[in-house]
């Protein structure tokens, strides 16, 4: 018998098994972007805390005269950028997401509006007060970190993880948007687009009921007086008849006059209240209307009036789409709120959707912090809730008699 020898290379010795892994560094990329953090907090806040006592302080202290505001609020405008800078440095080093807050609102006009609104800007003073504390907590994670990085390697990563939790706290709780206000301001703007896109519909609404009524039927009562002149030696008869023809023209253009000009401000809602002007809009309606308004005083003019044409819009809908046999208005004041409740026996369905006017509406309530609520099932009944805030009724001195 041969026994056969199998002879093995040195490169055969080590199988795959065996094989040592690369290479590679005892900490991952997250926590050496957090010792860069760390180390640059001692530069970064030197630097912050320079420019905070520098300028803001500086301005602070020269408030009495006249360069010591402006420069106080050419401070605190810098120390947005500040901030700006922080926010940056801890989404790319320390992960952690922070939104920018929104531009600085300006209240007034010119130099003295923006004078104002830096000087009372809330964003502005947190970043100011970020960077006054940084410095004793810069010095100290420097330091920890100088010494951890040659003394404190196996603990390095978590060492390096609480110092930068405490730096995540600070950056969230003193740089962060506050999130109320920030909801507030982009309610604000967009309930301010709503109105402006409401008072340009009105506009429209009424250049158009002059156009084509009041104004059409001017042109045709001169024309008509124009031609009854002509005739009035020749064809006395004639003339009467065109005299007495101009004479309904005058009186359908007062009246459609009288009905644009309710629709702007009813005459009765200022001088009688919102009791007298729901009861006439309910006269008006096609079904039986019971109106209920327990105000002991009346709001401000301008709530009022949004009252007053929500309610109409809304027994114009029970009018014309409902098919209700019976309605009510309730109105009453519920500490600092103006509610209104509009029902109906109808057949239900009504939604924000249906082409009724209803989303005008709320969006006309939201603009002024009110609220629109619609119950309204399959078969009915329908429940209409209106909120508004309440405001006093200025008294306004009586305009001249003429």
């Amino acid at each position: 018998m041969t026994e056969r020898i199998t002879l093995t290379g040195p490169s055969d010795e080590t199988s795959d098994g065996d094989r040592l892994p690369p290479a590679r560094f005892a900490l991952d990329g997250q926590t050496w972007k957090e010792i860069a953090h760390l180390l640059a907090n001692l530069p970064v806040s030197i630097f912050s805390f320079v420019y905070v006592v520098t300028l803001v302080f500086t301005g602070a202290g020269l408030a009495v005269t006249v360069v010591g505001l402006p420069l106080l609020a050419g401070g605190l405008a810098g120390a947005r950028l500040l901030g700006k800078a922080e926010r940056a440095r801890a989404r790319a080093l320390l992960g952690v997401r922070i939104d920018e807050p929104s531009p600085m609102p300006v209240s007034g006009t010119g130099f003295f509006g923006w004078l104002w609104s830096s000087l009372k800007d809330p964003v502005a003073w947190r970043t100011v007060l970020y960077d006054f504390i940084r410095l004793p907590w810069g010095i100290v994670t420097f330091t920890v970190m100088s010494v951890s990085l040659f003394v404190l390697w196996p603990v390095l990563p978590f060492i390096a993880r609480g110092l930068t939790n405490v730096d995540r706290a600070m950056v969230r709780g003193l740089l962060s948007p506050s999130d109320e206000l920030e909801r507030r301001i982009a309610e604000l703007e967009s309930d301010r687009g709503v109105v402006v896109d409401h008072a340009a519909a009105d506009l429209r609404r009424i250049e158009r009921d002059l156009h084509d009524g009041a104004q059409a039927r001017l042109v045709n009562l001169a024309m008509g007086l124009g031609l009854a002149k002509e005739k009035l030696l020749e064809d006395p008869d004639a003339a009467a008849a065109m005299v007495d023809e101009a004479h309904g023209e005058v009186k359908l253009a007062l009246q459609e006059l009288r009905d644009l000009a309710r629709g702007i401000h009813p005459a009765v809602l200022t001088d009688r209240g919102l009791n007298a002007a729901l009861s006439s809009v309910a006269s008006r309606c096609t079904v039986p209307v019971k109106v209920s308004a327990a105000l002991e005083t009346r709001p401000a003019a301008a709530i009022e009036g949004i009252a007053y044409f929500t309610v109409s819009e809304l027994l114009q809908n029970v009018s014309k789409h409902s098919g209700a046999r019976s309605a009510s208005v309730d109105v009453w004041r519920a500490d600092q709120r103006l509610l209104i409740q509009v029902w109906d026996d109808g057949r239900g369905g009504a939604g924000l959707d249906g082409g009724t006017g209803m989303a005008g509406l709320a969006d006309r309530l939201g603009a002024v912090d009110g609220l629109f609520v619609i119950e309204s099932p399959a078969g009915g009944p329908t429940v209409i809730t209106a909120e508004l805030p309440w405001r006093d009724r200025q008294d306004q001195p009586s305009p001249p008699a003429r």
